[in-house]
C-alpha cells in the first residue's frame, strides 16, 4: 500500500471513530521520519486511547502488523509509527500546546475532501 493511500485510510478510520480536526501533512520532503503525518484530536484521554486503538486495528487488518506506539502513560498524546506514516493523536489541550501544524508549517496539507473519498 502506498503511503498516501495508507494515510487516507488511517484518517478515514479516525473520522469514523469521531476524531476531531483530522489533518494529513505531507512531510516527505521535510524529514526522513515519514512521508505523511496524520494528526487528530480527541475530547478526552479515553477517546485518545480509543482513536489510537482504532488506528492499530486498521493497520493490523491491512496486514501491516502493529505499529510502534509511544505515549501510553499520560494518554494526552499518543504517537503511532506505521513506517511511512506517523499518527499523532492528542487531547485538544496537548495539540494546542505542541502545535505540530505550526512546527511543520512548510508541510503541504492533504485536503479533508481527499481524505473522505
Amino acid at each position: 500500500m502506498e503511503s498516501l493511500e495508507l494515510a487516507k485510510t488511517i484518517a478515514k478510520a479516525l473520522d469514523d471513530k469521531k476524531g476531531d480536526s483530522i489533518e494529513v501533512l505531507y512531510v516527505e520532503n521535510l524529514t526522513t521520519l515519514a512521508d505523511y503525518f496524520v494528526l487528530a484530536s480527541g475530547n478526552s484521554t479515553t477517546q485518545v486511547r480509543a482513536l489510537a486503538d482504532e488506528v492499530e486495528e486498521t493497520v493490523e487488518k491491512l496486514g501491516l502488523g502493529l505499529p510502534r506506539r509511544e505515549g501510553r502513560g499520560g494518554d494526552s498524546w499518543i504517537l503511532l509509527d506505521v513506517g511511512s506514516v506517523v499518527v499523532h493523536v492528542f487531547t485538544k489541550e496537548s495539540r494546542e500546546y505542541y502545535q505540530l501544524e505550526k512546527l511543520w508549517g512548510d508541510a503541504p496539507i492533504v485536503s479533508v475532501e481527499e481524505v473522505e473519498e
